[in-house]
């Protein structure tokens, strides 16, 4: 059962559920908010006359009993026929804009909870990442990069992975083996079409380069780490980065070992169509069943997006190899 209500935030709250003819929810693990597009027809049957939307409008759609997205309109569009078109995106948009920030010796959660406070936006469950990031100075970046940098420094140095997203109006930091799902996605099993594919034309590299600067002396350290075997059979491809001049010999060694762990070796992803199952959002950890491609393994959503139409709910997600 499915279940969509608007706020106006002036006391009326309407379940427009019987007014829409299909709506998609689309959530991405890495860099966007999540949204809410949805097609309702304005004269229906079951509309009051002092109905209304407006920009900043809190949409609520729940299915199956899950609460799945809590939201704000920011669009609306109208042509001449009746049907009336909203996106709405979750509280992880308002961390699009631009500012400020330098933190010294602290943990990804701790930044999201200091921007998330500075913003005045709600925060719910936030896994402790343990991992303290010596320093982090970014100017004129979005908050949300800030977000996104800090949880791929921590990977780096650890290897785990955390997923960053809006759990219904709560900003929510969890580790992906918190999220791993008790069903698996088969040939037998919701799934109808995929598509997979193995690259090196994008995030692989078989050459890391780190450059640290002492600007008191002003001189230039170079460390490298490379695989000269994949180079021989793919060509050299170098990942280039600059290091704190604060980090000693240990901490640059062990950062040159975690990247040339993660980053040299192709890209494999996978993109499945499947029937719907509200409960599969970006970030979930997934088993994929796929006889005809030997695949018996689990994926980490990268993005999923659900479509509804009517009593029809279908899913596309795009997966990678953890």
């Amino acid at each position: 059962m499915v279940e969509i209500l608007l706020d106006n935030k002036n006391g009326n709250v309407w379940d427009i559920t019987h007014l829409v003819s299909n709506l998609t929810w689309t959530t991405s693990r890495i860099g966007k908010p999540a949204s809410l597009d949805l097609t309702f027809i304005r004269g229906g049957l079951y509309e009051e006359r002092s109905f209304e939307v407006n920009n900043g409008d809190i949409v609520r759609f729940r299915k199956e009993d899950e609460n799945v997205f809590y939201g704000y309109v920011f669009s609306i569009d109208r042509g001449i026929d009746e049907s009336v078109r909203l996106k709405a995106y979750d509280q992880v948009r308002y961390l699009l804009s631009n500012d400020y920030y330098r933190f010294t010796d602290v943990t990804a959660t701790q930044i999201i909870q200091t921007i998330a406070e500075d913003n005045q936006l709600k925060v719910g469950t936030l896994d402790d990442t343990g991992f303290r990031i010596p320093t982090l100075l970014e100017e004129d970046k979005k908050l949300l990069d800030i977000i996104c940098k800090a949880i791929d420094l921590t990977l780096i140095s650890t290897k785990r992975i955390y997923v960053f997203f809006d759990d219904y109006g709560e900003l929510s930091l969890r580790s992906v083996e918190n999220m791993r799902v008790d069903f698996a996605l088969g040939e037998k099993s919701l799934l109808y079409d995929y598509q997979y594919s193995r690259s090196i034309d994008k995030e692989t590299y078989n050459r890391v380069k780190l450059s640290q600067e002492n600007k008191e002396e002003n001189t230039k350290k170079i460390y490298i780490a490379q695989d000269s075997a994949n180079i021989a059979k793919w060509g050299q491809l170098q990942l280039y980065k600059t290091v704190d001049e604060q980090l000693n010999y240990a901490q640059i060694s062990e950062m040159l070992d975690q990247l040339i762990q993660l980053k040299n070796r192709e890209q494999k992803t996978l993109q499945v169509d499947a029937l719907g199952d509200i409960r599969l959002r970006a970030g979930c950890i997934v088993p994929i069943l796929i006889d005809e491609l030997d695949i018996n393994q689990t994926f980490l959503v990268d993005q999923c997006s659900h479509k509804i139409e009517g009593a029809n709910h279908t899913m596309t997600l795009e997966l990678r190899v953890i």
